[in-house]
């Protein structure tokens, strides 16, 4: 889900990134063009593990490869190629103290744990009281806040790893849920491009509507520049959502091939 803290003028050209890193963690790359007459914090609830504290989450610079999503997209090459099988390359008390609140590039960015948190929540980063007991089925998520700065303009990927919940069933998670003006609406339009990498001997089914890049990421991304968030020996799959759409998250499912 991706939730702002005012209303917003528009959010396009959506892009997200998603790597199971272990049977624990997942990482996750976000970008869009935002137009915003104020500053504004964008929230993105994430699937943590019970019991993560402020410090469970890193959160990663990526302003020094603004061109991430840009390279992801060489490995599908219009008219886009036909999918390949993977192969075997490689309640909280007013005194706690405030959340920390990291620098990551252009942003200032904080994770917090629990909706109760967000008591001790920056100021600058609030939302209405009450607006996640409108929102039960996050009850049990943590939070990726970061401030985004008033303007027109393409932001440099947002990046972070965090302690999934969904791992250990070997699951990807998208925050796709759109909250823009406060409410959560059964359809919204979508203008989104998705991004995964599984693991060895798995992949993502073209049926789920998946296509998978015919060369390995290392041919087609800067991977020394993505802070070891893209696998270089792996394939890259992408999955489009465009236009009128459910409003739900994306949990990709990914198979293994053979299996």
């Amino acid at each position: 889900m991706c939730c702002f803290s005012q209303n917003i003028t528009s959010v396009s050209q959506t892009k997200i990134f998603s790597r199971l890193l272990s049977e624990k963690n997942q990482s996750l790359v976000y970008e869009m063009s935002l137009d915003t007459p104020e500053d504004v914090a964008m929230i993105l609830p994430i699937p943590v593990v019970e019991g993560s504290n402020e410090k469970s989450v890193t959160f990663i610079d990526l302003s020094g490869y603004p061109d991430f999503f840009k390279d992801l997209k060489k490995g599908f090459p219009e008219p886009p190629t036909a999918s390949l099988r993977h192969t075997d390359s490689e309640s909280i008390p007013k005194s706690a103290s405030l959340l920390e609140v990291q620098n990551v590039g252009s942003f200032e960015a904080s994770f917090v744990p629990t909706t109760a948190d967000f008591s001790r929540l920056d100021p600058r980063f609030k939302l209405p009281d009450g607006t996640w007991e409108k929102l039960p089925a996050y009850a049990n998520y943590g939070f990726a806040v970061f401030k985004l700065k008033k303007g027109n303009k393409k932001l440099h990927p947002m990046a972070f790893q965090f302690p999934s919940q969904l791992a250990a069933k070997a699951q990807l998670f998208f925050p796709t849920v759109h909250i823009h003006d406060g409410q959560v609406h059964a359809m919204e339009e979508f203008d989104h491009q998705l991004y995964a990498q599984t693991w060895l001997k798995a992949a993502l089914r073209s049926k789920d509507g998946w296509t998978e890049s015919a060369k390995l990421a290392s041919q087609f991304t800067k991977v020394e520049k993505s802070q070891k968030l893209i696998w270089a020996s792996g394939h890259v799959y992408r999955k489009k959502i465009i236009g009128r759409q459910k409003n739900i998250d994306i949990i990709a499912q990914p198979v293994a091939i053979g299996g």
